[in-house]
């Protein structure tokens, strides 16, 4: 992912899926260099880490 899309996804009025490594995860901030976001999952909201904006991804709902 781009620091432009993070950028997007935080400001937008509705919940947009990410991933990190395979784990949904919620953006709760982007660092001040840009290239790094603190972002936590969602079934562990007190587990804050930083990671490389590069390694998240944004996941397409399934449609029925």
């Amino acid at each position: 992912m781009d620091k432009q899309r993070v950028k997007e996804i935080l400001e937008a009025p509705n919940l947009i899926q990410v991933e990190y490594a395979g784990i949904p995860v919620y953006i709760q901030s982007v660092a001040e260099d840009g290239d790094n976001a603190t972002v936590f999952p969602l079934d562990e909201m007190h587990h804050e880490q930083m990671v490389e904006i590069s390694r998240l991804t944004e996941t397409v709902p399934v449609k029925h």
